[in-house]
C-alpha cells in the first residue's frame, strides 16, 4: 500500500469513527429524554416521596433535597430506607433534611398509622410524590385487606395516603400531588372492581396497566372534586409517564432473576432511561413554575401529553373514585 493509500484509509476510518461517535452521543441523548433544568429552589418546602429507597423515587429525593427541600423518604423497609439515605448523603444531600419513614402501601393499617403519626410532626405538606410501585408480580395474590397486590400497592394505597394527607396539603400554598403512572395505562383493559380483583383476569402486565390507568383517573377526578368543594383550592394533582427506565421496578420479571440480565445490562442502559432520567418529569411537576395551577393533566418528557380515552371518561373516573373511597374504608 502506498503512503497516499494509507493516509486515505486512515482519514476514511477516522471520519467514520467521528460520525459513529457523534451518532451514538446524539442517540443516547435522545433515549435519556427531556431533562428538568429550570432554576427553581425548593427551599423551605416539605416533600413526601413513596418508594424512596431506590430507582426513580431515590433520584427524586436527591434532587428535591439538593434544591433545598426537607424530604421524607417513605419506604416499605425502614432498613433499606436508611441505607438509601446514607447513599444520598454520600452524593451530597443534606442529612438534616432527609427523614426516613416506614409505610407499607399494601397494608391500609400501615398507611393510616403513618398518617396519624406524621400529623404530630408535620403541619404542612408542599409536595407529595406517589411514586412507589411494582410490576409483573408473579402470581395472583390478595393483600390482608382483600385486594390484588399490584392494585393495592400501586393505586389503592396511594389513594388512601393522598386522602389522609389532604389536611396538611391544604395548609401549604399551592401544594402539588404527583402520581407516577405509565404510558402502559393506555393498554389497560378495565379498572372495574370485578376485573382488577379477579384471578381469572390476572395476566401479563394487565394488573400493572390497570393500576396506572387508575393513577391517571384519580388525578382527574380528585381535581374535579377539590374544585367543586372549594373553588379557591390551590392544590394540584397531575399524573405522568416517566419513560421506559432500567430500574428495579421490574424486579419480579423473570428476566431480572437470571444471569441474562447482566449480559444485556449495557444495552438496556443505552436504550432505556436511567433512574435519574426517569425522575425528570416528576421533578418538573413538583417544582416548575410552568405548571403552577395546572391540575388533572397527564405529562411525559416534561410537557403535557394525551392520556387514553378511558382516562378521559368522566363518568368512569367518578365511579372509580366512589369505589376507591369504599374500598379503603373512608366511608365508614
Amino acid at each position: 500500500m502506498s503512503a497516499d493509500d494509507a493516509q486515505s484509509s486512515f482519514l476514511t476510518t477516522a471520519f467514520f469513527g467521528v460520525i459513529t461517535s457523534v451518532t451514538l452521543i446524539l442517540a443516547r441523548k435522545y433515549f435519556k429524554g427531556a431533562q428538568f433544568k429550570e432554576h427553581v429552589s425548593a427551599k423551605d418546602k416539605i416533600a413526601f416521596v413513596t418508594g424512596a429507597n431506590n430507582g426513580i423515587g431515590k433520584q427524586t429525593v436527591r434532587e428535591l433535597n439538593q434544591r433545598g427541600a426537607k424530604v421524607y423518604m417513605l419506604c416499605r423497609s425502614i432498613d433499606r430506607g436508611r441505607e438509601a439515605m446514607l447513599d444520598l448523603v454520600k452524593l451530597g444531600c443534606e442529612p438534616t433534611r432527609l427523614i426516613v419513614k416506614q409505610i407499607d402501601l399494601a397494608d391500609f393499617s400501615s398507611v393510616r398509622k403513618f398518617a396519624e403519626d406524621i400529623f404530630k410532626e408535620v403541619e404542612k405538606l408542599d409536595i407529595l410524590v406517589n411514586n412507589a410501585g411494582i410490576m409483573a408480580y408473579p402470581r395472583f395474590e390478595k393483600t390482608h385487606d382483600g385486594f390484588e397486590t399490584t392494585w393495592q400497592t400501586n393505586y389503592l394505597g396511594h389513594f388512601l395516603l393522598t386522602e389522609l394527607l389532604l389536611p396538611i396539603l391544604r395548609n401549604a400554598p399551592n401544594a402539588r400531588i404527583i402520581n407516577v403512572s405509565s404510558s402502559l395505562h393506555k393498554r389497560a383493559d378495565s379498572v372495574d372492581a370485578a376485573v382488577v380483583n379477579s384471578k381469572s383476569h390476572f395476566s401479563g402486565t394487565q394488573p400493572y396497566n390497570r393500576s396506572k390507568l387508575a393513577n391517571v383517573m384519580h388525578a382527574r377526578e380528585l381535581t374535579r372534586r377539590l374544585r367543586v368543594s372549594d373553588p379557591s383550592c390551590t392544590i394540584t394533582i397531575n399524573s405522568l409517564h416517566p419513560g421506559i427506565c432500567f430500574t428495579d421496578l421490574g424486579r419480579y420479571h423473570p428476566l431480572y432473576r437470571t444471569p441474562f440480565k447482566q449480559m444485556i445490562a449495557p444495552f438496556m442502559w443505552f436504550f432505556m432511561k436511567t433512574d435519574k432520567d426517569g425522575a425528570q418529569t416528576s421533578l418538573y411537576l413538583a417544582l416548575s413554575k410552568q405548571v403552577q395551577g395546572i391540575s388533572g393533566r397527564y405529562f411525559g418528557e416534561c410537557k403535557e401529553d394525551h392520556p387514553s380515552e378511558k382516562a378521559l371518561d368522566n363518568d368512569a373516573c367518578n365511579v372509580l373514585y366512589n369505589y376507591s373511597v369504599e374500598a379503603v374504608g373512608l366511608n365508614k
